[in-house]
């Protein structure tokens, strides 16, 4: 019976094939013991010499580190294996031996290791951080299902920009200018006209010069957007949504969690509410914890918002930012208008912002007034502003980067690792 190793429970007792590749091996005299990986998890095989052929017994003993084969044994429970089963094998059939194999047990230099992502993608620590991701994609899809929200796929190739084209990647659209998508956001507001409450969720590109272990050049958005919805409103779902991530994470994946070696009790304090303080507050918590050169109407750096997650054990807001930090679509509090309904979901542990959210001008006016402010003149911007002039209504909105996400929940110390093949500074390759 053919199976893979995620699925073993359901054959104990039973002989069963696997197709596999050998991760590891270690004999003791007429006993070989094979780490054995299928993609869905690990099992080991244990070939007894006695119990085998030779043929078979010779075959495992030429086996290389990631040689791949099909191996065929019965299956039998066991505690003290990291899956709770093993594999007491009856025959294999070697598919391909490896030779020379790159990625050996004994310590790689980052750079190496980069260098053979398309390889490193294979340990057991790069395969549990990739099934987390998995899950925090799934469980995303099924939150917002659950909620009534419609995914909607914004355009990769946009005329113009959400937050301007500074950091922009610019290619030709055949005879015009055009830019990869750096948030699919405007595009959303469209679509929550229609649809009232949507999402997104797809790759975004900055051209952003940025060494920092929280940055890449190509990564993943989760961007919703909710028609007649408040910035209080859209807080709560903000915290419902972080919630829920981090709960399922710790309910599905408690395996791959130990083998990245997380400290689950950190993930356990998370829910919510979460604590909230104004930039006002923020700065003058900056200027206590030592940050003199800080004023008000600067924008937080790295440093900054590390210092501020610090102080708190969950996720906490950063709310009423200065509207000359933030985009040119962030509706003003109405009774202080030098102050934007935002806010920044800062995580703990020093993983700084996750969610970037406000609520957006509604108002044909005033919408108007930003765009010559911001010269906003192209006639690439003209249908942002007839959403405005065609049934208006109150909107708001967010974006969650899954990168940031992922190497917060699997407590990273590079978010190189929370993606499959990273697009940094320096790298383009593999």
């Amino acid at each position: 019976m053919k199976a893979t190793i995620s699925d073993v429970k359901n054959h104990v007792g039973s002989e069963v094939t696997i197709g596999v590749w050998l991760a590891n091996k270690r004999s003791s005299g007429k006993i070989q013991f094979l780490e054995l990986r299928d993609g869905t998890g690990y099992i080991q095989g244990v070939i007894l010499k006695n119990e085998v052929s030779e043929e078979t017994w010779l075959n495992a003993k030429e086996l290389t580190q990631e040689s791949s084969l099909y191996i065929t044994g019965t299956v039998r429970e066991d505690r003290r294996a990291p899956s709770g089963f093993e594999l007491t094998v009856t025959s294999l059939k070697t598919i391909q031996i490896a030779h020379d194999y790159p990625i050996t047990p004994k310590e790689h230099g980052v750079e190496f290791l980069m260098d053979h992502r398309h390889l490193w993608l294979r340990s057991s620590r790069q395969h549990a951080i990739l099934k987390i991701r998995d899950e925090i994609i799934k469980a995303t899809y099924d939150f917002f299902y659950d909620h009534g929200f419609t995914k909607v796929d914004p355009p990769i190739l946009t005329g113009s920009s959400a937050e301007g084209t500074t950091d922009l990647f610019h290619t030709k659209y055949f005879e015009r200018d055009a830019y990869l998508s750096q948030s699919g956001q405007l595009y959303m507001e469209a679509a929550a006209m229609a649809l009232g409450k949507v999402y997104s969720f797809g790759p975004a590109f900055r051209a952003e010069k940025s060494k920092t272990r929280r940055h890449l050049i190509e990564f993943w958005m989760i961007e919703p957007e909710m028609a007649f919805c408040t910035h209080e409103e859209s807080l709560e779902i903000q915290e419902r949504y972080v919630t829920y991530l981090v709960q399922r994470i710790l309910q599905k994946c408690q395996a791959e969690l130990q083998t990245i070696g997380r400290d689950t009790t950190k993930l356990e304090k998370i829910k919510a509410p979460f604590p909230r303080i104004s930039y006002d507050q923020a700065i003058d918590f900056l200027k206590q914890e030592g940050f003199t050169d800080i004023e008000w109407g600067d924008d937080f750096g790295s440093p900054h918002e590390t210092a501020i997650a610090e102080h708190f054990d969950v996720p906490v807001f950063v709310t009423e930012y200065p509207a000359k930090v933030k985009a040119f679509y962030m509706k003003p509090d109405p009774d202080r208008e030098e102050v934007v309904l935002c806010a920044d979901l800062l995580a703990p542990e020093g993983y700084g912002e996750i969610i970037g959210g406000s609520q957006r001008i509604d108002d044909l006016e005033l919408m108007k007034k930003r765009y010559e402010q911001y010269h906003l003149n192209d006639p690439s911007y003209k249908w942002y502003l007839e959403l405005r002039q065609y049934g208006s209504v109150p909107h708001s909105g967010f974006g969650l980067g899954l990168e940031r996400a992922v190497a917060w929940i699997c407590g990273l110390d590079h978010i190189r690792e929370t993606i499959p093949f990273p697009r940094l500074l320096n790298r383009i390759y593999p």
